[in-house]
């Protein structure tokens, strides 16, 4: 290709993006989501995210001032969809035992969807550790807190009906996102312990219904026996 051409490329990919500019910035993130996810943020290319979404690297740029920006706007598009997922449980009318088996579930299942997932979220908190990071208070204020004081109102009503034991609601918040996310982030050493694919989709069905069955006897006071019935 000239010079002369790879401009004419460029408005050409930006042109496209025009008529169909959200095929074509979904089709980036993607591309950047695996690409922070097995190389982090120091390590991604964006030659290489350009390629996996089959774009001119110029239109990157179009969408996105930087590398830094594209970074964050995958962090946004986690948390956001993680977030829509679990509000859409927290909405429904469901007595507390069936709401937080609800919630988990729909956490499981979010990251099921894309084990990529647990990856970068964890290297943004490394990140964020060791560094710094301009994302990490955003991510909390506008995706995480909110959800958390939600859930914290589950859990109050959970204990004041009788359903749930007395815990501390924060800490078993923390418990169950660690189950759900340390089964996915840790699949190449289950798959050598289990000499198995642990996210063959009847591994990660029984690992849910394992996770769900755990919560229930951890959280759940015991049920009374039937009016009428006999005790042992």
């Amino acid at each position: 290709m000239t010079r002369s051409a790879k401009p004419r490329a460029a408005v050409n990919e930006a042109q496209k993006a025009r008529r169909q500019p959200e095929r074509a910035r979904q089709a980036i993130l993607q591309a950047a989501l695996l690409e922070f996810a097995q190389e982090g943020m120091a390590g991604a290319r964006t030659d290489h995210i350009a390629r996996a979404a089959h774009v001119n690297k110029a239109l990157i740029y179009y969408y996105f001032k930087d590398k830094e920006h594209l970074y964050g706007a995958v962090l946004d598009q986690v948390f956001s969809g993680l977030a829509e997922r679990i509000n859409e449980v927290l909405d429904r009318e469901l007595p507390p035992r069936e709401k937080v088996l609800a919630y988990a579930a729909a956490h499981f299942d979010y990251i099921a969807a894309s084990p990529m997932y647990p990856r970068v979220v964890q290297r943004e908190m490394m990140r964020a550790g060791r560094k710094g990071s301009p994302h990490i208070r955003r991510i909390v204020e506008s995706h995480l807190r909110p959800v958390q004081g939600r859930l914290a109102e589950l859990f109050r009503a959970g204990m004041e009906s009788g359903d749930f034991r007395r815990v501390d609601a924060p800490h078993f918040v923390f418990s169950i996102v660690a189950m759900n996310v340390f089964y996915f982030s840790s699949a190449p050493v289950i798959a050598l312990l289990s000499h198995a694919d642990p996210l063959a989709p009847e591994a990660v069905a029984a690992r849910r219904a394992a996770v769900l069955d755990l919560i229930a006897a951890a959280l759940f006071t015991p049920s009374p026996p039937p009016a009428g019935g006999s005790q042992a």
